[in-house]
């Protein structure tokens, strides 16, 4: 029987559903080093700005910066190199074709401990427009408003 989910969350992407319209997720396990999963644990990890591309039927994370660890050996890991994800190849097959046919992108939304594995959760997205962008803000105004009346009147 399995417990509830205990997700400590390592790095987030909070400019991803800003940018994206994310139509599907996905958890996909991630191949670290050792010095990269103690860095990542102390909070050196950041995926702004990477992204995921399928290269000879495998998956990888790109620009996918991790600090290196103090702590380590004098030879330490490139911070940006490319990193495999783990996927069932039906998996990895199907989001190929998304990719090629309707043109849209892979990008990792947060990093996060799951049971002491390190677990990436992916959005196949499409990019939004700026008139998108401007209208989800408009939004997000209008329910903080309604929510100030609502606490103004209790």
């Amino acid at each position: 029987m399995k417990t509830a989910d205990t997700r400590k969350i390592l790095c987030h992407n909070r400019n991803a559903r800003y940018s994206y319209e994310i139509i599907e997720t996905l958890e996909a396990g991630i191949v670290l080093e050792g010095p990269e999963v103690k860095s990542l644990r102390y909070g050196g990890g950041s995926i702004k700005d990477s992204y995921a591309q399928v290269r000879n039927a495998e998956i990888f994370l790109n620009n996918f910066h991790i600090s290196p660890y103090a702590q380590a050996s004098i030879a330490n890991y490139d911070p940006t190199r490319p990193r495999k994800l783990l996927l069932h190849r039906k998996e990895i097959v199907r989001l190929a074709s998304k990719i090629k046919e309707k043109g849209l992108t892979l990008i990792p939304l947060s990093l996060y401990l799951n049971e002491n594995r390190i677990k990436v959760e992916l959005g196949l997205a499409k990019g939004k427009r700026a008139h998108s962008k401007k209208e989800v803000i408009k939004e997000r105004d209008i329910q903080r408003e309604a929510a100030r009346e609502v606490k103004s009147w209790r």
